[in-house]
């Protein structure tokens, strides 16, 4: 059902601080705290003896006390008193730990074996530290539908001329063709679409006056990672093989997929663009445009994923679909390797 071995944003770094916050990922629930130094941690939210959520306890230094019996955890999960029988600590008295680390604002956190936990394989954000870059503060939702169905949507450009109207829609955008393409690390969906208006949320931002040749890339990355480019240049200086020029606008729009268990879905977004990076006022109207649009993913994919979940008649695929189809396809690959390594050695 999930690939574990691999990175997922937690929540975003400014969320967690000296205190017990409950989590659940992939089906497991997790307490996640600082320790006094600022470093995360991330722990199995049950103790071993009752299955008391930790998070119900407290913090006692850089250890978690059960608000129970008083067993108390390090950050490695180890148990390291037990008040009631003192210079007994149980041998099975530990609950697991999981590596966790603050990088991009965001926090990650590692859901399978914790020995092949290499923060250098983070999903990376390009030009994060570049000052003429600007990014918007983002955000977080909870949509109540399988992550993948989130994953599609993210992979099909088309449904943004009957979804996002009044955001992300414009010409071209419903039936210009689309070009699939498989990656090392995930699925591209694109197209070019030339000598046509902005689309309403670009309109305000674009340096330039008329229509526009414009990128929709849509690519979908392990384990659940969207990145959405969108390029606006004049009309006539777009194309796959065309460099930018000084007034040609780039947005990529990041969005991470954390599953909650099978029915629920974490989504976490922010942009990033190659203009404007001091006006608070572009960033804030972006990001308030990015969350309306949203909500309207929202509103569509929590009836899709009821709808599908017990389909009365039978469902069909669209040509649409290909980008979709094929990620999923690599995305099985991965967790059948990981869960039954020896049938595909």
């Amino acid at each position: 059902m999930f690939l574990r071995n691999c990175w997922y944003v937690a929540g975003w770094s400014a969320d967690y601080g000296r205190n017990l916050k409950a989590e659940t990922f992939l089906g497991e629930k997790i307490v996640i705290y600082r320790s006094e130094d600022g470093k995360p941690v991330a722990l199995e939210n049950a103790c071993p003896h009752r299955k008391l959520p930790l998070s119900e306890g407290k913090l006692v230094g850089d250890t978690v006390e059960c608000g129970y019996h008083g067993l108390t955890f390090d950050c490695s999960g180890a148990c390291v008193a037990a008040p009631t029988q003192r210079g007994q600590i149980p041998r099975r008295a530990v609950v697991k730990s999981y590596p966790i680390v603050d990088r991009y604002r965001l926090m990650w956190i590692w859901m399978g074996d914790p020995g092949l936990a290499d923060p250098d394989l983070i999903f990376p954000i390009d030009n994060f530290d570049n000052l003429d870059w600007g990014y918007t503060d983002g955000g977080v939702l909870d949509i109540d539908c399988n992550y993948l169905w989130v994953c599609d949507n993210l992979l099909d450009p088309s449904h943004v001329a009957w979804v996002h109207v009044t955001s992300f829609a414009g010409a071209g955008t419903d039936d210009a063709p689309l070009d699939v393409a498989k990656t090392n690390r995930g699925v591209v969906v694109s197209r070019w679409i030339y000598g046509q208006p902005p689309s309403p949320y670009y309109a305000g931002i674009v340096k330039f006056k008329g229509n526009c040749d414009r990128l929709q890339h849509y690519e979908m990355c392990l384990p659940g990672i969207g990145l959405n480019k969108s390029i606006y240049t004049p009309a006539g200086t777009g194309g796959p093989d065309k460099q930018a020029i000084d007034m040609t606008l780039i947005n990529i729009s990041y969005n991470f997929m954390t599953p909650i268990d099978e029915d629920r879905t974490r989504y976490f977004w922010f942009q990033h663009r190659n203009t404007d990076p001091h006006d608070k006022a572009i960033s804030e109207r972006m990001n308030a445009g990015a969350r309306m649009a949203f909500e309207e993913d929202r509103a569509v994919l929590e009836h899709v994923h009821s709808g599908m979940k017990a389909p009365a008649t039978p469902y069909i695929d669209l040509g649409l679909d290909a980008g979709a189809k094929l990620f999923r396809q690599m995305l099985s690959r991965k967790i059948e390797a990981e869960t039954k390594p020896e049938t595909l050695a």
